[in-house]
């Protein structure tokens, strides 16, 4: 199988969705003729023109809108912040119209549009541009919320999300678009609100989305070390989340720690220990712990970034923890 950047497969599932059908458009800041602020969308001005890739001004409420209105009348567009950081200018958009239309209009209208961009920390670029917006969005109703960790979700995903009725949040990561994985050539498609176990095991349940996937794994290779086989579980979706799958691994497991780039106040990780204990109490050996950002705006400077994220580290020792173990 060939192996691809992640943004490369986010190209192909939009290219292979605006081939497929003509009502599909890009729009967003420096998508068409700069190629895309990360080069997502490279060469797709040259192919399909200025009609259906379209560069907007900086004004994210504006573009946000056209794109909601364009969704309601018919159209398939997709929305593309240069970060989600920015999208909080769109929020009434995104809010109180693409999510809402269609149970305000009792069932008239639907509102398929996506809105796709980087989130989260993406370096030394300081508290407005490093927040996770994740579980802000999932908590709306009428939104869908994806939240990819590898270049193969990323197509599978993004595809599904464009032919979805529904609004869908579709949420990047800045350090990731460089990344590389294997995706078919062949058309495939992954549902939306599936979660993908990614390692076996029987010790522990680790659960996490995106890029944070990278220090889960990571953990589960440092506690097999010591013999301790970590069960790891890619959530895929934070709206809607795969419980059963995740409370069906606790069952076998009987503990969970949950890694999550966000601060810790209502978190998807505060959810997911709600909704775990709540329909596998019985099957808990320890509390759930959650790794989260420290609850502080993300700094500037490295050493207080590195202190403020998750890690490998924090996420082995709070293994340790619910196993009851030394060291």
């Amino acid at each position: 199988m060939r192996t691809i950047q992640f943004r490369e497969a986010l190209r192909e599932a939009m290219n292979e969705e605006m081939r497929r059908d003509e009502r599909v458009f890009l729009m967003g800041e420096e998508v068409a003729e700069y190629n895309g602020a990360y080069k997502v969308s490279q060469g797709m001005l040259d192919e399909f023109g200025a009609e259906r890739v379209i560069d907007t001004p900086i004004a994210e409420l504006g573009f946000a809108g056209i794109g909601v209105g364009a969704a309601i009348n018919g159209l398939l567009p997709i929305i593309e912040f240069m970060t989600f950081n920015f999208s909080l200018v769109a929020i009434d958009q995104v809010i109180n119209s693409a999510a809402k239309i269609y149970s305000m209009s009792g069932g008239q209208y639907s509102c398929p549009i996506v809105f796709r961009g980087p989130t989260g920390n993406a370096g030394m670029l300081s508290s407005q541009h490093s927040q996770n917006f994740e579980n802000w969005f999932a908590n709306c109703p009428g939104l869908k919320v994806v939240v990819p960790s590898t270049p193969y979700d990323a197509k599978g995903l993004l595809k599904s999300a464009i032919r979805d009725p529904d609004p869908v949040i579709f949420m990047e990561s800045e350090l990731m678009y460089g990344d590389k994985g294997e995706v078919p050539e062949e058309e495939y498609l992954i549902p939306i609100g599936k979660a993908n176990v990614v390692r076996e095991g029987d010790a522990v349940t680790i659960v996490s989305f995106g890029k944070m996937m990278k220090i889960a794994l990571e953990a589960a290779d440092q506690l097999a070390q010591d013999g301790i086989k970590a069960e790891v579980i890619d959530l895929r979706s934070v709206r809607p989340i795969d419980y059963d799958t995740l409370v069906e691994s606790v069952k076998k497991t009987n503990r969970m720690v949950v890694v999550e780039e966000a601060w810790p106040l209502a978190s998807i990780s505060s959810e997911l220990a709600y909704m775990v204990q709540n329909r596998a109490f019985d099957y808990l050996d320890a509390p759930i712990r959650r790794i989260t950002c420290m609850d502080v705006p993300l700094p500037y400077a490295p050493t207080l970034i590195e202190a403020s994220l998750p890690n490998v580290e924090r996420t082995v020792k709070a293994v340790k923890d619910v196993l009851y173990v030394k060291g």
